[in-house]
């Protein structure tokens, strides 16, 4: 039944019931505040005998239509569902992992399961583990949280390497990236605990840029498509796609890495300071990941040590609901990349340079204002002696 905002105006009971059907039937409403708000406002408006004018009542309920709608077309693309998917999840009491044929999740090296984490090395030298999902995920739209725990007697910049979340067509690999293969294929997501490229720099006597300094422990993420090279010695610089500092070392509270792949964007949050919040790391549209690729974690240890520990990964299927028709139309991924890479690349080679060009900038435009003063300074000089000649 269609309803104007005449015949709301002219029974107010009815435009209560219609207010509690609309917020009973639309679901929308618990989920979104901004929904929730208009349903209640309905009821109430009506439903109080206000000493307004009906001008001002009619364009307070014509303002408010107004915000209803922008605020539906500003969500509904957002609108997502999501579904635990235990097969590709890992949790405690973590029964049957590592033993053949009676788990979804496969151990490797060092790895070792406990009662209370899936501890991938021991705060020990040179040494490496990993856990794997058996299952290739076929999922379109997905999110992993990832609850994990780094700890060590190392005293800051003196421990190491760091853990890896990974999503990529190889599994069960070891290798220099984190424990596992290089020029993978896939994603991989980084907890980087160690700056290689500091210690780089200082033996070579070079200081960073105040632009290109980072600070660790870092999160980062990079997507390989079988031919690039992470570099080792640069943190993976070259190849990241963002990065964000997070103090992970040591905490006595919880700490969670958050991915979420959905329409060919990748988005990673981090949850680290306790407060059970999401804060930012990164966020990058165009990122085309293939089905049918597996989940895992690995860490290493070389000279310098920590306990890297997986608590838990969970992965959830997102369902986008304004989406569900158009989900046949795209074309099916066969290669992991990123759009517009070579522009990203750029943009960071441009900031590196940005400094410097700043400084050339300045001294250029202080030059330039002094060139002008001196030639005023000439003409005016010059304008005043021709007007003194024409009194004589």
């Amino acid at each position: 039944m269609r309803l104007s905002v005449a015949d709301l105006w002219s029974n107010r009971s009815l435009a209560q019931l219609w207010g509690r059907d609309f917020l009973h039937h639309n679901g929308r409403c618990q989920q979104q505040p901004g929904r929730a708000f208009f349903c209640f406002y309905i009821m109430w408006f009506w439903g109080f005998q206000s000493r307004y004018t009906m001008y001002f009542r009619l364009c307070s309920v014509c303002f408010l239509l107004f915000l209803h709608m922008g605020h539906g077309f500003s969500d509904d693309d957002h609108e997502m569902e999501e579904f635990l998917k235990r097969e590709f999840s890992l949790s405690k009491p973590y029964q049957g992992v590592g033993s053949l044929g009676s788990s979804h999740w496969e151990l490797m090296g060092d790895a070792m399961v406990t009662t209370e984490q899936v501890r991938l090395t021991p705060d020990m030298q040179s040494r490496q583990g990993a856990v794997w999902s058996r299952v290739p995920c076929h999922l379109k739209d997905w999110e992993m949280q990832v609850h994990f725990k780094i700890h060590g007697q190392g005293k800051k910049n003196l421990n190491g390497d760091g853990l890896a979340v990974w999503y990529t067509k190889e599994r069960m690999q070891k290798g220099p990236v984190f424990g596992n293969m290089d020029n993978f294929t896939g994603l991989g997501v980084f907890v980087d605990t160690y700056p290689n490229e500091e210690k780089h720099l200082e033996a070579q006597k070079k200081r960073y840029t105040p632009r290109t300094e980072r600070i660790f422990p870092l999160v980062l993420a990079m997507v390989g498509n079988g031919t690039i090279s992470y570099d080792h010695e640069r943190d993976g610089r070259p190849t990241e796609l963002g990065a964000c500092n997070a103090m992970v070392r040591n905490l006595k509270h919880d700490t969670f890495l958050f991915i979420r792949y959905v329409s060919r964007r990748l988005t990673v949050m981090i949850d680290i300071d306790g407060q059970h919040e999401w804060r930012d790391c990164l966020d990058l549209p165009g990122v085309r990941l293939p089905r049918g690729f597996y989940f895992g974690a690995s860490a290493l240890t070389g000279d310098l040590t920590d306990n890297h520990d997986i608590i838990s990964m969970k992965l959830y299927q997102i369902t986008v609901l304004s989406r569900k028709n158009q989900d046949e139309d795209e074309e099916e991924i066969t290669v992991p990349s990123v759009d517009n890479i070579e522009l990203l690349r750029l943009k960071d080679k441009e900031e590196g340079w940005s400094s410097v060009a700043i400084f050339f900038t300045v001294l250029f435009s202080m030059v330039g204002c002094v060139f002008l003063i001196v030639m005023g300074l000439v003409l005016y000089g010059h304008w005043n002696e021709t007007r003194r000649k024409r009194f004589y």
